[in-house]
């Protein structure tokens, strides 16, 4: 029998990246359900589960024409990015038949609801997945602060950020075969050793709030259930050993 999860509540962190499949950029229909799986399995087990994607997939595509543009209006451009994501993984989910809100900090009433603390709070009380898109609704964020900002008004027990790899390694294991994988490390590890799992400002939040990060690979079938009952490779971030 399957030990039990360690964890009540979680926040996964997707990539848009990790949406393309083989595409150059867009969506793989068949990696978005892949994904929408491995959260029913993990939902199933009795974990409350809410996601924050990317939209690096989408503004690749669109990165050409925002080039010249000012920061900002790029930075928005992504933040629409991670709506269409959402929805695309809203409508996943429905089919494994979980409820599921996407709340988007840009508020835009007639496709999403508007992000609400207390509102998502108590979808997620109520069984139901929430996706928080929009990134915070400022420039000048990434997606991954976003993640460990509602991560920390959600409360969650973990942050999870799914990857195209099997946790952290000291290199990039694509292109260094000589880069060594760490199965746990410090905040302080990451940061010093600067170390491309989420930037500074995430970690440092996540820090702040006393969340642990773990880090595992999106791609391998029940790696996200596994990580959640503590089994199978990961990377997890913390204070302490």
């Amino acid at each position: 029998m399957p030990s039990a999860p360690r964890y009540r509540r979680v926040l996964l962190k997707l990539s848009g990246e990790g949406l393309m499949g083989g595409r150059e950029y867009g969506l793989d229909p068949a990696m978005v359900q892949a994904v929408a799986q491995e959260v029913k399995t993990v939902h199933d087990m009795g974990v409350q589960v809410c996601l924050v994607i990317g939209g690096g997939n989408i503004f690749r595509g669109v990165s050409a024409a925002a080039s010249g543009m000012d920061r900002a209006s790029g930075d928005y451009m992504g933040m629409l990015a991670t709506v269409i994501n959402s929805l695309a993984m809203q409508s996943a989910l429905e089919r494994q038949g979980l409820q599921t809100r996407v709340q988007s900090a840009i508020p835009m009433t007639t496709v999403c609801e508007p992000y609400i603390r207390r509102r998502a709070a108590r979808h997620m009380e109520k069984g139901r997945v929430v996706i928080f898109a929009a990134g915070t609704g400022n420039p000048f964020f990434t997606t991954d602060t976003a993640a460990a900002l509602r991560a920390a008004e959600m409360e969650v027990d973990a942050l999870l950020k799914g990857t195209q790899v099997d946790g952290v390694y000291s290199a990039d294991p694509r292109k260094d075969k000589t880069a060594r994988r760490f199965d746990s490390l410090s905040y302080m590890d990451v940061l010093s050793r600067d170390l491309q799992v989420m930037d500074a400002s995430a970690i440092s939040l996540a820090r702040e709030n006393g969340i642990p990060i773990i880090v595992f690979d999106i791609h391998r079938e029940g790696a996200f259930a596994a990580a959640m009952r503590g089994e199978g490779p990961f990377t997890i971030i913390k204070d302490g050993d």
